[in-house]
């Protein structure tokens, strides 16, 4: 172990002296400040969603946020729990979190809870359907979710202080600062949310009693500008977050959750009219106590620390740009349950993009994992974008996809099975994209094979082991409408998602547990003057809860009203008071089996920026 951690960072020592030495003409910085530019440069096939502040500004959560505007489906063991996502008919471990540029799913059980993660910081959310794993790693063969930071290098200071009220006591209070000058760049964003979350469950005599929750989140970035031709980044975030464990209609519970993540990285760009060599250091912290019950002092735990290092090195000649990259993870995890282990995973890869003409330009890119503790397949992808005319575009994608066994899988203490392999999946996908003057559509069919997916099986007196048990096949449609209109002083804004989901188990022919057929999502908002009205409409189809589907959740269509009124604005100071109604209708649901959703509920608002 210390022979591998002295070869990281001599390793980081030497990149660090060949990347300083380059000092070659300026160019504009535009790519440069950009948090992961490879993202829309070398995945010019996949669909990409972009959700700006404005819609951020309108969900209390992250699981919020996606609920009602993507196409994934999220269920939650009660509001403001554990949330796991369903993207294109994948399980919770197959979508990848990609914060700045690199993959922050859990080293334990390999998923990111979406409740654990605040929004409001970050400059943009994106949403990419469609395999990642050349770029983001393993676990991005559904989709991946980008949580992104941008710098703004101009003389400015901005402040916004943001406190909510609510039923159930819930309680926001939010504040972001954003300062800069021609060299320098910081944003920090303060958070706190608390709720006694004991709402109604709607058609029954009882209440939501442990479902209490608390988090407090701080996020920072800064960067600063060392000369024309170098640039200096840090990113940091730190979460803490304490939850009493909702039961079910069937059985209550006392348990509660507290969790801790904290992350670092350094980021140092070197870069001229050709060429853009950038170095990433990481630090990701992990933890977790788990209380059976709250009032006792016994636990369990886990620990993950893990150490990211990333080297790449961009070229740009003729129409073609070339990428390689060199990226090197050490992590070491410890627990109650788990048994101390590590793991080192180096990777290389290679991105290309070539712009083959004004109407055609494609992506190859390739990589290959080394580590000792399985061997991974090699992962490729090819991207194609054909533009027939100024409104009509037409994108192809294939690639191999994986996701490497948790240490949960592989080192439970009793249960862990050292002989998984990597789950693999190899996809396609064709989109059709329309733009017009105040209207944009598109559609496209996609196809997965998803083979040894890992799966926690009983095992007759002995408890559960996971295996490599299962092939799946999804394949579905998704369309996306969004039509925007300027009507005088009035503004119209629509954007509705359809999305059809096939994820069948080919060993019975069953559709996956909690993969919903059919999902919409449609957003309706319209300003005038200083006030802004939007709905929020979400339908989902039914979903099985048993592997051979003889049992279900049924169906439901929840709909959110919400209005912001700007009481002051003036060239320093804007000031706005909003109203949320979240289940505008009150109605019965559940997304996930006995543990029904909130009854109708409202939350209050007031923002001010100066």
């Amino acid at each position: 172990m210390v022979h591998n951690k002295f070869l990281f960072f001599s390793l980081c020592f030497f990149t660090v002296l060949f990347s300083y030495a380059q000092r070659d003409s300026v160019v504009v910085l535009d790519e440069v400040v950009l948090t992961d530019a490879k993202l829309s440069q070398f995945s010019v096939g996949n669909k990409k969603q972009v959700l700006k502040d404005s819609v951020l500004s309108k969900s209390q959560s992250f699981t919020d946020l996606l609920r009602y505007n993507s196409t994934i489906y999220f269920k939650e063991n009660g509001y403001g729990m554990v949330s796991s996502p369903s993207f294109r008919g994948t399980n919770a471990q197959q979508t990848a979190v990609i914060w700045n540029g690199i993959n922050i799913n859990s080293q334990l059980n390999g998923q990111t809870d979406f409740n654990t993660v605040v929004t409001s910081n970050y400059n943009n959310v994106t949403i990419k359907s469609g395999g990642g794993s050349v770029q983001y790693g393993s676990g991005a063969i559904g989709g991946s979710i980008h949580l992104n930071s941008t710098f703004n290098f101009k003389e400015h200071l901005d402040n916004e202080v943001r406190i909510g009220y609510g039923s159930f006591n819930t309680q926001s209070t939010n504040y972001k600062l954003s300062l800069g000058s021609k060299k320098f760049s910081l944003d920090l964003g303060v958070n706190y949310n608390s709720s006694n979350n004991d709402y109604k469950y709607l058609g029954t005599d009882q209440k939501n009693e442990n479902g209490a929750y608390e988090n407090g989140n701080v996020d920072l970035s800064l960067g600063y500008l060392i000369s024309d031709n170098n640039i200096l980044k840090l990113y940091h975030n730190t979460y803490l977050g304490s939850r009493d464990f909702s039961g079910t209609l069937l059985v209550k519970s006392n348990e509660n959750y507290k969790n801790t993540n904290v992350r670092t990285m350094l980021e140092w760009s070197n870069f001229n009219d050709k060429k853009i060599s950038r170095l990433k250091l990481a630090h990701l912290y992990e933890r977790y106590r788990y209380y059976a019950n709250k009032d006792r002092p016994e636990y369990a735990f886990g620990y993950a620390n893990s150490y990211l290092f990333n080297y790449d090195y961009k070229y740009t000649f003729s129409n073609v740009i070339l990428n390689g990259i060199v990226d090197h993870n050490y992590t070491d995890v410890i627990g109650r349950n788990i048994e101390e282990s590590n793991r080192n995973i180096t990777s290389l890869s290679i991105l290309m993009q070539h712009k083959l003409s004004s109407k055609f330009k494609y992506t190859f890119n390739v990589r290959k994992d080394y580590t000792e503790d399985f061997s991974s397949p090699f992962l490729f992808v090819f991207n194609g974008d054909y533009s027939f005319s100024n409104i009509y575009n037409i994108t192809l994608s294939a690639s191999k996809n994986y996701r490497i066994p948790t240490f949960n899988d592989m080192y439970w203490v009793g249960a862990g099975n050292k002989d998984l392999v990597p789950e693999t999946s190899k996809q396609v996908e064709i989109g059709n994209y329309f733009k017009f003057k105040n209207i944009q559509f598109n559609v496209l069919g996609y196809y997965t094979k998803l083979s040894e997916m890992i799966q926690w099986r009983p095992i007759s007196g002995e408890g559960w082991i996971p295996v490599n048990v299962k092939d799946v096949t999804q394949y579905g449609a998704e369309a996306e409408v969004a039509v925007t209109k300027q009507i005088g002083k009035s503004k119209l804004v629509w954007l509705t998602n359809y999305a059809y989901t096939k994820s069948i188990d080919d060993s019975n022919n069953k559709q996956l547990m909690y993969v919903p057929l059919h999902k919409v999502t449609s957003n309706l908002a319209f300003s005038y003057k200083k006030v802004e009205a939007y709905m929020q409409l979400l339908r989902n189809g039914l979903v099985y809860t048993t592997t051979d589907s003889s049992r279900e959740l049924p169906g439901y269509t929840v709909a959110n009203l919400g209005m912001n009124y700007e009481v002051v604005k003036t060239s320093k100071n804007t000031t706005s008071l909003g109203l949320r109604i979240n289940n505008l209708f009150n109605k019965e649901y559940q997304n996930t089996a006995f543990r029904p959703m909130p009854n109708r509920n409202l939350m209050v608002q007031l923002t001010t920026k100066f």
